[in-house]
């Protein structure tokens, strides 16, 4: 049962669709009358909510009266499961160049706008940078940020971004999104983002993105340290690293037909 409270302005058609579709993960079965009376509802009304679910691939008719999770419902569940596989595969790789660049290295994958730090090794170092594991902040000033938006098309970061207003963290933060398409731009031909003193004063990152064998970034691994110690010259010594880190997590992920 949910306890929390409900929201001031409720749809009832939506919170019946969404309440119908966890009935079905939740039993695996339903018939039509069981539908019904879940919802409290006349059997035409489940039948058009269950149309709908069947429409988009949620639920699967198995027969004219019964109704089993669809291939979408089973793809979100896996969502889930894909991200803790994810980190798990990455744990010991991130430990390892955490080990090499002797510098913090996060693990994040993009959120909408923002993006979300999954799991981190921080230095050991007396001045570093601090993890950022479970927080999220915005994409466009951050280096795995902006290599995962890189990962994107224009035309999707334009639509993604359209009308928001760039957040400015420090006053080297991007908010002209003229001159964050730029950044994306070199970002995608050089293969890797960078950020000094954008996210956090004093603070320089350098990220790539991990694809799967279809090429879609699932996620970035990032290496962060304070600007005094991150010249051009360790710069790209770190990208030699980072280079091997993904390139070792992606030959560690599994391909389609390993998967359940």
């Amino acid at each position: 049962m949910i306890s929390r409270p409900r929201p001031a302005y409720p749809i009832a058609s939506v919170d019946r669709a969404l309440r119908l579709m966890l009935l079905v993960a939740n039993r695996s079965c339903v018939s039509l009358s069981e539908a019904s009376e879940a919802l409290d509802v006349a059997p035409s009304t489940a039948h058009r909510l269950l149309a709908m679910l069947v429409f988009h691939d949620l639920v699967r008719q198995e027969d004219r009266y019964r109704y089993v999770p669809g291939p979408a419902l089973a793809r979100l569940g896996r969502a889930v499961v894909d991200v803790t596989d994810l980190c798990r595969l990455a744990r010991p790789i991130i430990e390892d160049l955490a080990a090499a660049a002797d510098e913090t290295v996060h693990l994040s994958a993009l959120d909408g706008r923002m993006v979300r730090y999954l799991d981190a090794v921080e230095s050991r170092r007396a001045l570093r940078v601090a993890a950022r594991m479970g927080t999220s902040v915005p994409a466009h000033y951050t280096a795995a940020g902006k290599a995962l938006l890189a990962a994107l098309t224009p035309n999707q970061v334009e639509r993604m971004l359209a009308g928001v207003e760039l957040e400015a963290r420090t006053d080297r933060s991007v908010t002209d999104l003229t001159v964050l398409a730029r950044q994306l731009g070199r970002a995608r031909r050089l293969g890797y983002a960078a950020c000094h003193g954008e996210s956090e004063e004093g603070v320089a990152s350098i990220a790539m993105t991990v694809r799967d064998v279809g090429g879609r970034a699932l996620a970035a691994i990032n290496i962060a340290a304070p600007a005094v110690r991150m010249d051009r010259v360790r710069q790209d010594s770190l990208l030699g690293e980072l280079r091997i880190a993904v390139a070792r997590l992606e030959e560690a992920l599994p391909s389609p037909a390993t998967t359940v």
